[in-house]
């Protein structure tokens, strides 16, 4: 009797790169996801109000169970208000639409004791609006999940972005932190791909930086080359 448990594929491990999707907008979702492609998606107010998207916890609610049924694993949202109480509130409400849910607040002083309690409660955190060096320090001290810095918004400040990040993953590897370098602003898939010979393995980006991953013309032309071949042998 043929034992089939021995041809059985090997458990799959999780692969450690996720690529985030940085937009609300549905129709964008609608396009990417099912590629498979990306891990989850990443929002914010900013990019609420471009989507047109209400910023309200119900908007949100119903926002990221469109993601999940469109195949994404993991949500993130981003509370407001301006003291620690609002912040946390939001938040809490934020994560209890899913446990697929990351709740997104600035690390200013204000949002760090804010994340500092929320993570206290068992909700996932990224910290945004990371433009220093050190500031990751402060996501690894509080345990959040990730860490989200602005490359090309770095660059505007006339650093060099890729080696301040380079340095951020270097401070999370240095102090054995399982914090996320959630890497966002990104203008070039040049960017990504040097990023990620340097250990960096998490990225969010827009429509046109999906594009691009697949805008390369000789591939382009290679598989119309198949087709044709395909079609001239009787396909």
């Amino acid at each position: 009797m043929i034992q089939r448990d021995r041809f059985a594929l090997p458990e799959r491990k999780t692969q450690r790169i996720r690529l985030f999707l940085d937009t609300a907008d549905i129709t964008q979702w609608q396009h990417w996801l099912p590629t498979g492609l990306f891990y989850g998606v990443t929002t914010n107010p900013l990019l609420l109000e471009r989507a047109k998207v209400v910023c309200s916890v119900e908007s949100l609610a119903d926002l990221a169970r469109q993601a999940f049924d469109l195949g994404a694993k993991e949500v993130q949202l981003q509370t407001w208000g301006t003291s620690v109480e609002a912040l946390v509130k939001t938040g809490k409400c934020l994560a209890t639409i899913d446990e697929r849910i990351v709740v997104k607040i600035p690390i200013t002083k204000v949002g760090t004791e804010a994340a500092y309690q929320l993570i206290q409660s068992g909700i996932r955190i990224t910290l945004t609006g990371v433009y220093a060096v050190h500031q990751v320090l402060i996501t690894a001290a509080l345990g959040a999940e990730y860490a989200a810095p602005y490359l090309g918004r770095i660059n505007d400040l006339g650093r060099n972005g890729r080696e301040d990040l380079v340095t951020m993953q270097q401070e999370i590897t240095g102090v054995g932190s399982t914090t996320r370098i959630l890497v966002a602003s990104i203008r070039s898939v040049d960017d990504i791909a040097f990023l990620a010979t340097q250990g960096l393995d998490t990225f969010t980006f827009s429509d046109a930086i999906a594009t691009a991953f697949f805008d390369v013309p000789a591939t382009l032309q290679a598989a119309t080359d198949f087709e044709e071949a395909a079609r001239r042998m009787g396909a």
